[in-house]
């Protein structure tokens, strides 16, 4: 399966498929896999419940596939508007369309794309349509996550005609095979509960060893540091701020304006402050004063052949890429080289800078400042002071007032008539509650994304757990390894000092209420579930992780480090990496209570097995400093190994929930529970993997601590690979998670 992900990557979703997913012999190897799981539990007569109702409930799981890939019949019909329609066209294994009949006639009404209000992001795709069959008419619905259902045939919204006037369903068509593997997925859900509550289960006889009473706790210390200076001339901070307060159109939701300055002093210069200055003020000042900031250098150029070529320092300005002795932009022939497929190093640099201008001359231009809102019929647009208001539904005075009040704003501003600056921006705002309709966002939204703008949770938690958690776990293995007092014997070896477990709770308590705090502002903010983005579940993954991190700690001291270095990793990678924290519209096919489900639950199972990573790291860090005059490491190492077994059980049995309800999901959205996509298929990689570990019984190694911690370390590299190797390698439908 891992192969069969870079084939596709390689050579394309089709040849993959062909060769692999669909071929004989990838079958064959699941039917083996099969039966010769089954010829071992008879074998070793196996008679607990919750094992044999497990296994049963995969063998039913892969017979429903089995019979879904045999009988099952995928395709798609094109509706067109007042056209009756009674065919469909499958995909042959030929690679030929072929045309069937449908048992009834289908004739689309109307179709019609939703938007959430004021803006042109898409909230759902509506189908509607008369279905006949045999003189009996009914009228039918279809939308994202909302099928329809006829003579066993489900048909999903898959794509539309751009005039509005068509539509294309997906068809699938598989009485049988969808409720052998939805029987299948209900005995999982029950069993993975009943290995879990077993008296004679692995997780319930590791729960009684007297291991649990034992712990280590430690201590930790952070700081963090700002320095400032002086820019180039931008509105007074306060002026700047109320400016930060109007409303904009951006990114397809309307939001503060605040949020804007941020994400463009951001895409400048990689932080939301410049020497001192706000992005309001950064923002202004480009608007307001823009000869001047165009001087200034707040551009970064990241180091690569794009500065070595053109001997450009770290810092540029607007004005370094302008030279009129070299021929005006000089990125400008570079440019065209990108667009025509020059996809090298250089070039990417070339296009991401000039990305980053061209959104810097928007705003310069004012086209990118769609702050003025006109409400008709119920339906919202927002304009640009540049843009073409002449068939805008406004009198002529608001149309002045649009076209010129930026121009107001500037005069005022030149004159050094701050105060009525200010006056201008308050009636402005006034303005566009008057006329923004259903499309602004609530007060609670707009404070709780101020205070996201102006607090930097990520960059501020994953410093803080970092440095608390390393110094944690460096002072808890020094405890762990130092010589035995051996004139008192009757000393807890193990405790440290009252003090510093009480710091060593607190810290990650202080930090886990804070990163909680971080996630409810954002739920505020964005009006939905924080679930739906790779930033996102990162941030879900770190509070996850650090919540199991303290829960453990109550019996094992140390695992309050664990969570803390996993959860900084985690937030470190949201701060750094390439995933875009801005809040964003959820795409239709996403707004499902079941993503929510799917995600949460996976989010919880990777945090537990990040714990277990980094109890195997710690277990054999103590194994490789063992010496002489050395406290002997093994039972540190087996207390290590119980924690992670600890939170492999329940891990597991979410994994297994979380990729069977993302199935679930999966065939009521778009009519498959399972397509092969490169996530999906390494989540399954994963899911197996992590299962090999509970089989210790049938493999020794496993049962040795030593053993057992290699293994879990070297399978975390599957976590790594579903979650960042697919989305920044391999790609597909799931890269966005």
């Amino acid at each position: 399966m891992a192969a069969a992900t870079f084939i596709e990557k390689w050579h394309g979703t089709d040849f993959a498929h062909a060769t692999v997913y669909s071929s004989w012999w990838f079958v064959a190897l699941w039917a083996g896999l099969a039966l010769a799981g089954t010829a071992y539990i008879i074998k070793r007569r196996i008679r607990r419940l919750s094992v044999i109702a497990l296994h049963l409930a995969l063998l039913l799981i892969l017979a429903g596939a089995l019979v879904t890939h045999v009988s099952g019949e995928r395709g798609m019909v094109h509706l067109r508007s007042g056209v009756a329609v009674d065919a469909y066209s499958v995909m042959a294994r030929d690679g030929s369309v072929e045309e069937r009949k449908l048992p009834f006639t289908m004739t689309l009404h109307d179709f019609n794309v939703r938007y959430h209000d004021g803006t042109e992001a898409a909230a759902d795709y509506v189908s509607r349509f008369t279905v006949a069959d045999g003189g009996v008419k009914t009228e039918a619905c279809v939308s994202m996550n909302n099928i329809y259902e006829h003579r066993s045939m489900r048909f999903y919204q898959a794509n539309y005609d751009r005039d509005g006037l068509g539509s294309v369903l997906a068809v699938n068509c598989d009485p049988f095979g969808i409720p052998l593997t939805y029987a299948g997925y209900g005995l999982l859900f029950i069993s993975l509960l009943l290995t879990l509550i077993d008296p004679r289960g692995g997780f319930r006889r590791l729960l009684h060893s007297p291991l649990l009473r034992r712990g280590v706790l430690s201590v930790a210390l952070f700081s963090c540091f700002a320095s400032y200076a002086d820019a180039a001339r931008t509105l007074p901070k306060e002026t700047a701020e109320r400016f930060g307060r109007l409303y904009i159109m951006y990114n397809n939701r309307v939001c503060p304006l605040q949020t804007f300055a941020v994400d463009f002093t951001k895409k400048l210069y990689g932080k939301d402050s410049y020497k001192g200055y706000t992005a309001e003020q950064v923002l202004t000042g480009f608007i307001f004063y823009g000869e001047e900031w165009c001087a200034e250098p707040i551009i970064k150029v990241r180091r690569g052949p794009l500065r070595e070529t053109l001997q450009l320092p770290k810092m540029c300005s607007v004005n370094t890429f302008f030279n009129q002795v070299m021929g005006g932009y000089i990125l400008g022939p570079y440019v065209n080289e990108y667009y025509r497929g020059q996809g090298d190093k250089f070039h990417r640099q070339v296009a991401d800078i000039d990305d980053r201008l061209m959104m810097l001359m928007a705003v310069r231009r004012g086209t990118q400042l769609k702050v003025f809102p006109v409400t008709t019929g119920g339906k919202t647009k927002w304009y640009a002071p540049t843009d073409n208001l002449g068939g805008v539904p406004v009198d002529s005075l608001h149309r002045h007032y649009m076209q010129n009040v930026f121009s107001l704003i500037y005069g005022e501003i030149q004159a050094g008539r701050m105060a009525d600056v200010d006056t201008i921006l308050d009636k402005m705002l006034k303005y566009q509650i008057l006329n923004g309709g259903a499309s602004l966002p609530s007060d609670a939204q707009v404070k709780a994304e101020r205070i996201l703008n102006a607090v930097p949770f990520a960059t501020i938690l994953f410093m803080v757990n970092l440095t608390a958690g390393l110094a944690l776990l460096i002072i808890s293995l020094i405890w762990l390894i130092r010589p035995v007092r051996t004139d008192k014997p009757n000393r807890h070896n193990l405790r440290l000092p009252k003090a510093a477990r009480l710091v060593g709770l607190a810290l990650p308590g202080l930090s886990f209420m804070a990163l909680t705090a971080c996630l409810a502002l954002r739920w505020v903010a964005a009006g939905r579930v924080p679930m739906v983005n790779g930033y996102e579940t990162m941030l879900v993954l770190a509070w996850a992780v650090m919540l199991f991190g303290l829960v453990a700690s109550l019996r094992f001291r140390i695992a309050a480090a664990f969570g803390l270095i996993a959860s900084g990793c985690f937030l470190l990678v949201s701060h750094i990496s390439a995933m875009d924290p801005q809040i964003t519209h959820v795409m239709p096919v996403l707004n499902s209570p079941l993503l929510s489900i799917h995600v949460s639950v996976i989010m919880t199972a990777f945090a537990l097995l990040s714990l277990t990573f980094v109890c195997g790291v710690a277990a054999l860090a103590l194994t490789a400093v063992r010496g002489k005059g050395a406290r002997p490491d093994a039972a540190a190492v087996e207390r290590l190994a119980l924690l992670s077994r600890l939170m492999l059980y329940p891990a597991v049995a979410l994994l297994a929930v979380g990729v069977f309800v993302g199935a679930v999901w999966a065939n009521v959205s778009w009519g498959a529970y399972w397509s092969w996509d490169a996530k999906e298929t390494w989540g399954l990689i994963t899911l197996l993997t992590y299962a090999v570990a509970l089989h210790d019984a049938s493999l020794p190694p496993l049962r040795r601590p030593v053993g057992y911690h290699v293994f879990m370390v070297c399978a975390f590299l599957t976590i790594i690979m579903t979650y960042f190797g697919v989305n920044y390698f391999l790609g597909g439908m799931h890269s966005y998670a």
